[in-house]
């Protein structure tokens, strides 16, 4: 392990500035139970920035002996789709299994009630398999009450100014906005279109709902920001029973208070925001506790992209195959080629909780990654560019079986046998004919161990009429096997080998990083440095365990990669997903120590 780097195991008790105002509000009595949500909208793919944000919110629930919620900020019906929904709930319950899925809590059966007294009040339930997440959308007749109350309180009013008129009469942060025409609508006049836009009466785009603040607020959210606008779009949860749809910035704060949530937490780009989170939830004098809103900094990983448009954007133009190409930072990408759940989790605890936006080195995940497979992945032999070898010293029906281990790091993982035969395959790279000094596997009259067998020795390389070696014959020692005469015989080298009778073939793609520059989301041309090399593929042989591993399951291909197998293959021609190099490649090209 490169000493530079501690290990990646999850902290049971992690400490960052919001754990600290939490653990201060359990403290002193503000909140009796810790509830903080997960909101993603459904309109795309979790990726690796959404993991830290469920870690975080889990987390918290996690440690404090508190409840997290997951829900659908779905208050948008013409960007987000069912397909995404079930997406989510599939990647946060593999995120959390086993970890904090005790704290997820899904809605209970009907959408948020309403009492006699007008007040709003949600119970969830707990993590069962046919178990529904909340949906903001369960709130769209709660939402729009409130939006009532603000019309009567002279807080709201609908006007007619089009979308393009309602952006430039916000101003700027260095000039105040302009006053809509109908920002003085009677309360009477507001509450009648207000029911007309919700009747369907009008197209979109010519009227929308606003809240009433200041137009001079230094806070450009605070000039009168939408709160409803109209949309003749079916929605995938509520169907066609609503025309008006609300904005993120009016559903967020008020489905926070309606599920009971105490911390709501967001990334950094919420932070002006939270004004109008407060403004709306004080406004509305609704019944304590209020929540409240913390602010942290997103997630930004080198060598990838994490905008939804870029990801998007490289899915639809087929420059990667599909939301789950293992090139992608999204969660089922991550999970395709072979990035564990526990991995992500450690990565999300070590990079911690800032206020301060920064470049994460995407060498920290690459190490968690390592440092899981490594305690977790069974050992398996694979050559990735064969070169044929005959033991020349070994009649043609010889073979025998090794003992192997699948896992030195954990002594419950046992061994399996591998079988050894007169022809075997090694990598092409473990030989040369022309070495350099310190070159220690095998050339020309030179020796090599076979790990878990024996040593041979090239006795004679074979060419073709080109000029490539083909085949190597050698002989082998056997006495040099575990237990015989010469076992303690030393030798430098010690390289793999598959028994050529035995090999199993499989297609193996050799996954890299998918850009070429630590950030490429700051380049204008950013696709100009997609990486060439992200993807090549490769037709190994492999050893017989291999020949048909269950889909996700993770290996490490002895003195190679990580790997894991991936559900194209079928039996007896498996497919792996290379998931990370055993050593870091990229400090090499880069100048990186």
């Amino acid at each position: 392990m490169n000493p530079s780097h501690p290990p990646l195991s999850e902290p049971e008790h992690p400490s960052d500035f919001i754990r600290d105002f939490v653990a201060s509000d359990l403290a002193s009595g503000v909140v009796a139970q810790v509830v903080t949500r997960f909101p993603p909208e459904p309109n795309g793919y979790l990726h690796i920035g959404h993991a830290k944000s469920i870690c975080l919110n889990f987390g918290i629930a996690r440690e404090f002996d508190g409840v997290c919620h997951l829900r659908m900020d779905d208050t948008n019906p013409t960007k987000e789709d069912i397909e995404y929904v079930d997406a989510i709930v599939e990647d946060v319950r593999w995120l959390i299994d086993g970890w904090a899925d005790h704290c997820l809590r899904f809605k209970p059966g009907g959408a948020a009630p309403i009492d006699g007294a007008g007040d709003f009040h949600m119970t969830s339930v707990g993590p069962g398999p046919d178990a529904e997440p909340f949906f903001a959308s369960d709130y769209f007749e709660a939402l729009h009450e409130f939006a009532l109350r603000l019309i009567r309180k002279g807080k709201a009013y609908v006007c007619d100014l089009s979308p393009g008129e309602t952006e430039a009469s916000r101003g700027a942060p260095d000039r105040p906005g302009t006053p809509s025409p109908w920002r003085d609508r009677p309360v009477e006049e507001n509450l009648d279109l207000f029911a007309r836009m919700r009747a369907g009466e009008f197209p979109d785009g010519t009227r929308t709902l606003r809240a009433k603040i200041d137009m001079a607020s230094p806070n450009v959210w605070l000039r009168d920001p939408l709160l409803y606008r109209i949309r003749h779009t079916e929605h995938h949860q509520a169907g066609k029973a609503w025309c008006i749809y609300p904005l993120y910035d009016f559903a967020h704060g008020l489905s926070d208070y309606i599920e009971g949530v105490t911390h709501s937490i967001c990334t950094l780009e919420f932070e002006v925001h939270r004004p109008l989170y407060d403004w709306l939830l004080q406004t509305l004098d609704l019944p304590r506790p209020l929540p409240r809103q913390f602010e942290f900094a997103r997630l930004n990983l080198g060598y990838t992209v994490m905008s939804k448009r870029k990801l998007r954007q490289l899915v639809t133009e087929n420059r990667v195959r599909g939301w789950d190409d293992p090139r992608l930072p999204t969660i089922r990408g991550l999970r395709r080629r072979g990035v564990t759940a526990a991995a992500l989790r450690a990565f999300a605890y070590h990079i911690g909780i800032t206020k301060f936006n920064g470049l994460t080195d995407v060498a920290v995940l690459e190490h968690a990654m390592r440092e899981d497979l490594n305690r977790t992945a069974r050992r398996r032999l694979a050559v990735l560019d064969p070169l044929k070898v005959v033991l020349t010293n070994l009649p043609g029906d010889y073979c025998e079986e090794f003992d192997a281990v699948n896992n030195p790091e954990d002594p419950d993982a046992g061994t399996r046998k591998l079988p050894f035969s007169r022809e075997i395959f090694i990598e092409r790279a473990d030989f040369m004919e022309t070495p350099p000094p310190k070159f220690f596997r095998l050339r020309p009259g030179g020796e090599v161990r076979l790990k878990y067998a024996c040593i041979i020795r090239c006795e004679e390389v074979v060419k073709n009429d080109a000029g490539e070696v083909v085949e190597l014959r050698c002989t082998a020692d056997l006495d040099s096997r575990r237990g015989g005469p010469n076992s303690g015989r030393k030798i430098k080298g010690t390289i793999h080998w598959v028994s050529a009778a035995h090999a199993v073939e499989a297609e193996v793609r050799l996954f890299d990083r998918l850009f070429t520059v630590p950030e490429p989301e700051s380049e204008e041309d950013w696709l100009a440095h997609l990486n060439p090399d992200s993807l090549r593929v490769v037709t190994a042989k492999c050893e017989p365990s291999l020949a048909d591993p269950d889909p996700g399951t993770r290996y490490q291909f002895e003195r190679l990669a990580y790997f894991a197998s991936d559900a194209d293959g079928a039996p007896g021609r498996p497919v792996f997903n290379r998931t990370i190099t055993l050593k870091d490649a990229w400090s090499k090209q880069t100048g990186k120590s």
